[in-house]
């Protein structure tokens, strides 16, 4: 397993930075097998929402060459657009589709319908599948906003009682859509999505955040540094001691001096 070149505590918050974004996928792949395994030891089966996005190929990758019971895993995804059919090529169902389902095969994938007739009854059954049973582990990234899946700034509810409902992006979440490649231009990006809100996030027995990349460097430096509070989502991480922080050197420039 690779080391960290540098460990802190942010808050409760651990954060490990490795020499690259491959070290860093496969310490994040490690740490998530260990985990599935361990639940699925104790209980039989495993419970395991994964993130879709750039941010997570490395981490996604390093799963090929991990030892996991998949046939006993249930796997969630955390965000869809509204409107989106499942074909489309910037769709999180195709994502998980693509490189989780089809390569992996767990025991069941469980899609949130971005363009199911009534996105709110959409989210209300979602959640209800997510309450089924406690989850293990959530992996996820930060954006580029600091928004935790599309919980977007300043608009984030940390004392959320809904699992799952709708939002609306945020200017910067649109633009970071088309900059990473998702849509052609603004205009074509959808502006709201079904989102796993942060208490479900954070309700998982653990949870691992992969950021690589400069692009994050800013979020990430606000994620460790800034007053935990909705305007920067992400701090809230600060508070989750069974959470872990996974960084490379790029996404890691920015961290001041005393991290």
């Amino acid at each position: 397993m690779p080391e960290p070149t540098t460990t802190f505590t942010a808050g409760q918050l651990p954060v490990e930075v490795y020499a690259s974004e491959r070290e860093m996928g496969i310490a994040a792949a490690e740490r998530a097998a260990a985990t599935i395994r361990d639940a699925v030891a104790a209980k039989g089966q495993a419970r395991v929402v994964i993130a879709t996005g750039n941010s997570q190929f490395a981490f996604v990758e390093a799963l090929h060459e991990q030892d996991i019971p998949w046939s006993q895993v249930t796997a969630f995804h955390m965000d869809e657009y509204v409107g989106i059919d499942a074909n489309h090529t910037a769709a999180f169902r195709r994502w998980i589709r693509e490189r989780i389902e089809e390569p992996f095969g767990p025991a069941a994938v469980h899609y949130i319908e971005g363009d199911a007739p009534d996105a709110e009854a959409e989210a209300a059954r979602y959640e209800a599948l997510l309450r089924e049973a406690p989850l293990d582990l959530v992996c996820m990234g930060i954006g580029e906003n600091g928004h935790l899946a599309f919980n977007e700034p300043n608009v984030a509810d940390f004392d959320d009682d809904r699992w799952a409902r709708i939002i609306t992006l945020t200017d910067e979440s649109v633009k970071q859509q088309v900059g990473e490649g998702h849509f052609p231009d603004e205009a074509s990006t959808p502006r709201t999505a079904i989102s796993l809100t942060i208490p479900a996030l954070l309700s998982a027995t653990s949870v691992q955040v992969c950021a690589p990349e400069r692009r994050k460097a800013a979020a990430v430096a606000a994620t460790v540094s800034q007053e935990i509070s909705p305007a920067v989502p992400s701090t809230k991480l600060r508070e989750a001691p069974h959470a872990t922080l996974f960084l490379e050197p790029s996404s890691a420039g920015l961290l001041p001096a005393n991290a």
